[in-house]
């Protein structure tokens, strides 16, 4: 397996540009499916979970592309002719945004059989509302031997609560309800700005949807929708994390192409950290303190700081000159990074869903396993600060979530490289 090293100590500089959203990618990609003809999509990210769903797409019997050359940031996804509605295990195991074609298959085929869903192991991320939704909607559910199977010959509109916020079963019923007879209320719904973006997107094939990015979404049912064109919004938590590196390299970086609305309670908790921190060119500017302040963090859903960045703030208190409390509120097991950071001498004591994090005065260089997306980010920030040398090992899963983030460290000044097994 590949590893990244890294020698700590260089101030990053510089102007580094944020990709595009993977969290909107891959709905987005998924709503290919509701619309015959090809679908062209822009700044879209390399990455390995892009793959895997160009994959799912191309398995079912779409034609499902990146570009090469000068365009390998767009994607195409043609539709033109009959498709085989099915997932399977070995793709969706690896993924758990997989389950995304599970409301569009059923909307414009009648069914679907997918497999049930895999991805990080940070704790339990049940898709019972997805299918609470598509039932509500009209479909039949039975699992069978590991497989999520969906009929239903029309769906019709109805009023839908969800029981907890979910991203992406606010995304999926919200595929399945386009097509649906009459109208659909969704109640309780994820607010994040990848859920708008998907609900831009199905407005521009056609669809009627109003409310996205507020706790209640309506929708109208149409009956066809048509192919689209559309370039993808930049990823906040690669922005974030970026904007992370700066501060915590004691460096003065531009993060190009990042939305500040996005990103409000992470760009709160550097400010307090002592960030500062300025609009200009597109982008977000960070520059570092020269001591960073404790900050005491609770995860919790969007518009709050999202959990996904809970990892990387937390190795930036690892160094801070005092006592930070973090609170995880989404996922149970979004911890497991704080072993590693023990190795590398950070004083991190677990209660439960709380993280008391004392300041130390250095890092220090030492071998460490990722084991999930964020906490492989935290790690590599780590070892921007620690001294001398880090090795990050399991970085397959930095390759699921961040494009290159190895070279646009180094486009930085980083003291970082891949290497390959």
């Amino acid at each position: 397996m590949d590893k990244i090293v890294v020698k700590g100590g260089s101030s990053l500089s510089g102007e580094v540009k944020a990709s595009g959203a993977k969290n909107a990618a891959l709905p987005i990609l998924a709503s290919s499916l509701l619309a015959d003809g090809t679908s062209t999509y822009r700044n879209v990210p390399d990455l390995v979970d892009v793959a895997t769903m160009l994959k799912v797409l191309n398995t079912m019997g779409c034609e499902a592309e990146r570009l090469t050359g000068r365009q390998k940031n767009v994607c195409q996804v043609t539709i033109a002719g009959p498709l085989t509605p099915e997932a399977p295990y070995e793709l969706v195991k690896t993924m758990r945004a997989s389950v995304l074609v599970l409301g569009p298959l059923v909307a414009r085929y009648g069914r679907a059989r997918v497999s049930m869903p895999g991805g990080c192991a940070i704790g339990a991320r049940p898709i019972d509302q997805h299918l609470k939704g598509l039932k509500a909607l009209g479909a039949e559910i039975t699992l069978t031997e590991g497989y999520v199977e969906a009929r239903a010959k029309h769906l019709k509109g109805a009023t839908i609560n969800f029981d907890l916020i979910t991203v992406t079963g606010t995304e999926n019923v919200m595929m399945a309800a386009v097509l649906a007879k009459g109208r659909t209320v969704l109640e309780n719904c994820a607010r994040e700005p990848e859920v708008e973006e998907l609900a831009k997107v199905l407005n521009k094939m056609g669809a009627r949807i109003e409310g996205a990015g507020t706790s209640v979404i309506t929708i109208d049912g149409v009956d066809s929708l048509h192919p689209v064109e559309h370039s993808i919004l930049p990823d906040r938590i690669e922005a974030g994390t970026l904007l992370v590196a700066a501060a915590i390299s004691g460096g003065d970086v531009l993060v190009k192409h990042a939305v500040p609305e996005h990103l409000e309670p992470v760009l709160q908790k550097l400010r307090e950290a002592g960030c500062t921190l300025t609009t200009e060119n597109g982008g977000i500017r960070c520059k570092a303190p020269k001591t960073i302040h404790p900050v005491n963090i609770t995860t919790t859903e969007h518009p709050g700081f999202p959990t996904d960045m809970q990892a990387q703030l937390m190795v930036l208190m690892c160094v801070a000159n005092g006592t930070s409390v973090i609170s995880e509120n989404i996922f149970e097991n979004r911890f497991m990074h704080v072993a590693e950071l023990h190795r590398m001498g950070a004083d991190i004591t677990i209660q439960g869903p709380t993280a008391v994090v004392k300041g130390v005065k250095k890092l220090s260089g030492a071998p460490v396993m990722a084991t999930d997306l964020r906490a492989s980010a935290s790690l590599i920030l780590a070892g921007l600060r620690a001294e001398g040398r880090t090795e990050v090992a399991r970085v397959y899963h930095l390759d699921r979530g961040y494009e290159r983030l190895e070279r646009k460290l180094r486009s930085l000044g980083a003291d970082i490289r891949r290497v390959k097994a």
